[in-house]
């Protein structure tokens, strides 16, 4: 743990759990969406329920979904950038279903699809994603990171690890999930190194893969 993990990040807004930490939120599943946001439902639980309004938590949100940082002064003007740039919202207040206080999830509508993202902030502006549709997983963000959803079949994992060494990428973490076995899992994968364009289209071109999305730490 770094002494920043326990002052915080330079941010605007009074608190860096429901502010910056909720500004990350946003700006995680905006990237992890990876195409233009029509829509997105915001579900607050918890503490994030009860005192987002006092401190800014649903204006930080939005502000992260249109990829504004914690530390940028038109954070506070998120609503009417967000009604300039069309990006349609709606905050609801939870009652339950949450393991942690300071918990968002969010509906999002693309062009294309539809994706349910869940995070949580957990102090210092830390925040941790913990699910991406069905799949349960432990997203902080920290690294170069891979979210791959593919096709449960053997050989895929060491297909994607094979491209990642051709380009002499390390692995620092690594987890794949599954809904069941030879149907859908997703594999997250964090790398000490950025992963260049040339390889993610590399790792595109396996069978079994069905998309590559990178995230750079925030």
């Amino acid at each position: 743990m770094s002494v920043f993990d326990i002052i915080g990040p330079i941010m605007i807004g009074p608190s860096s759990s429901h502010t910056a930490g909720a500004a990350r939120l946003g700006r995680m599943a905006k990237i992890i969406a990876g195409e233009s946001i029509k829509s997105v439902t915001i579900n607050l639980y918890g503490s994030f329920a009860k005192t987002y309004k006092g401190h800014g938590t649903d204006i930080a949100i939005v502000a992260g979904l249109l990829g504004l940082t914690e530390e940028n002064n038109d954070l506070k003007d998120s609503f009417e950038i967000a009604k300039e740039a069309g990006l349609n919202f709606k905050i609801c207040e939870m009652a339950k279903g949450a393991s942690h206080p300071n918990t968002a999830s969010f509906d999002i509508i693309t062009e294309s699809k539809n994706i349910f993202i869940e995070g949580c902030s957990i102090g210092g502006g830390n925040i941790v994603i913990t699910r991406i549709d069905d799949f349960a997983l432990n997203l902080t963000g920290k690294f170069n990171t891979l979210i791959i959803p593919h096709r449960d079949m053997y050989g895929t994992i060491t297909k994607v690890t094979q491209r990642l060494a051709e380009d002499k990428v390390n692995i620092a973490n690594m987890s794949v999930v599954r809904k069941e076995k030879g149907v859908s899992a997703l594999m997250v994968v964090e790398t000490d190194q950025k992963v260049s364009n040339t390889c993610i289209k590399k790792i595109e071109t396996i069978n079994e893969v069905n998309s590559v999305s990178f995230i750079p730490p925030l």
